[in-house]
């Protein structure tokens, strides 16, 4: 049994023969880089894009929230007093509350 000079030489027989144009391997195996391995592959952009995504949705969010506490503090400068007493249970001297509670759906 003869071993051949080459070790590669065997595997190398077996590729499909497209893959043994050292050119088309060549461009393979940079595609391969450039997509799974570069720091700058599709996956890296998938996340990025996700992560934007996620970004500009809670951009969204916080801009309603800051618009419902704008329009709570107008409100509430109109209404201290009122506040006060449904929040606190503040009352004047010499006053009752009575506290009443409906039904919650």
């Amino acid at each position: 049994m003869a071993l051949s000079s080459n070790p590669w030489q065997a595997l190398w027989s077996r590729l499909p023969a497209p893959l043994q144009n050292k050119y088309y391997l060549t461009l393979v195996v940079f595609f391969f880089i450039l997509v799974f391995l570069d720091k700058h592959s599709l996956w890296t952009q998938w996340r990025l894009h996700r992560a934007q995504q996620r970004l500009e949705d809670d951009r969204t969010f916080y801009q309603e929230k800051i618009k419902e506490a704008r329009e709570e503090a107008e409100d509430f400068e109109g209404t201290k007093e009122k506040f006060a007493r449904e929040h606190y249970y503040m009352k004047r001297p010499n006053e009752d509350v009575f506290i009443i509670q409906g039904e919650k759906e």
